[in-house]
């Protein structure tokens, strides 16, 4: 052994301890229990392992040596390409879909946590190196909750407010609030409907929130999220049984239709408010220098 061992040993510790801490399967059951975790954990440990070889090799001069960290770019890019191709591919087999906006941003949150496993394991060593063993494990202990706190997004019910309608029947057509959902014109389907379905009334808080949830898979991801925490009652080959989410043209206001098998309004309600605002589908017109001008929007 010689001086840098322990300060590696440190750093790796504490990197791999941050995947794990990022690490969490929820409602969603993604990724999967037991086999992977297995896969992200062995990740996390190689992320750890560069982050904290950076430092001696700096230390040490051996700047070439620093080249190997666009390996570890080029092999994390690898594991979003193969989060997005695995979520793609499994899609097909859900009966609410998650969508492709949702996939993509799950595989750039598996990608991005690698490089803060790298960013705890590098300060924990070079605080370790630099000062002591105890400074580096305050270090790293405070790296490992920034990671977490950077890890998570905004959720929907920061930029919407979210109320219970109740579907409802104008002849064929089925509408949450003034909101048209669609046809249905099967006696029996609309009884189903009116039985198990529960609408909700998303209402922006800003113009930029409006054209948010204006997304296509922001509205996709509000509809898978609700119909795997509670359930949704509808098998393939069910058209007029699908979780819809429709738009307001006149609002913005958008109306969610869903057909969960635990009819919980409160629960919904929660699950709509804890939905993440997806990156991919976020707007902010108000920013443009262009709407600057004239008219303030709200």
């Amino acid at each position: 052994m010689n001086e840098y061992t322990y300060p590696i040993l440190l750093g790796v510790f504490f990197g791999v301890i941050s995947r794990i801490y990022m690490l969490k399967t929820d409602y969603r059951q993604y990724p999967t229990y037991l086999h992977g975790k297995i896969i992200h954990v062995a990740l996390g440990f190689i992320a750890a392992g560069l982050g904290t070889i950076a430092v001696p090799s700096i230390m040490e001069q051996e700047f070439t040596a620093i080249t190997f960290l666009t390996i570890a770019a080029s092999q994390f890019r690898d594991v979003r390409n193969m989060e997005r191709n695995t979520l793609t591919e499994l899609d097909h087999y859900e009966l609410v879909t998650r969508g492709t906006t949702y996939i993509e941003g799950i595989a750039i949150a598996f990608e991005s946590r690698n490089y803060l496993v790298i960013f705890t394991s590098f300060l924990t060593t070079f605080a370790y190196l630099v000062f002591n063993v105890w400074i580096g494990i305050i270090v790293g202990i405070i790296t490992i909750i920034i990671s977490k706190k950077l890890m998570s997004g905004s959720k929907l019910k920061q930029i919407v407010d979210i109320e219970y309608v109740k579907p409802r029947f104008e002849g064929a057509g089925l509408y949450v609030d003034n909101i048209y959902i669609m046809n249905i014109g099967l006696p029996a389907r609309q009884a189903d409907v009116l039985r198990y379905g529960m609408g909700f009334v998303l209402k922006p808080k800003s113009f930029n929130a409006r054209s948010t949830i204006a997304n296509l898979g922001q509205r996709q991801a509000i509809l898978h999220d609700v119909s795997t925490a509670l359930g949704v009652y509808r098998d393939s080959g069910t058209p007029a049984l699908v979780p819809l989410a429709k738009r307001d043209l006149d609002d913005g206001r958008v109306g969610i239709f869903v057909l969960p098998q635990e009819k919980d309004i409160e629960k919904a309600i929660a699950i709509i408010g804890q939905v993440p605002t997806l990156e991919n589908a976020i707007r902010m017109p108000t920013e443009s220098k262009a709407n600057k001008k004239g008219r303030k929007l709200e």
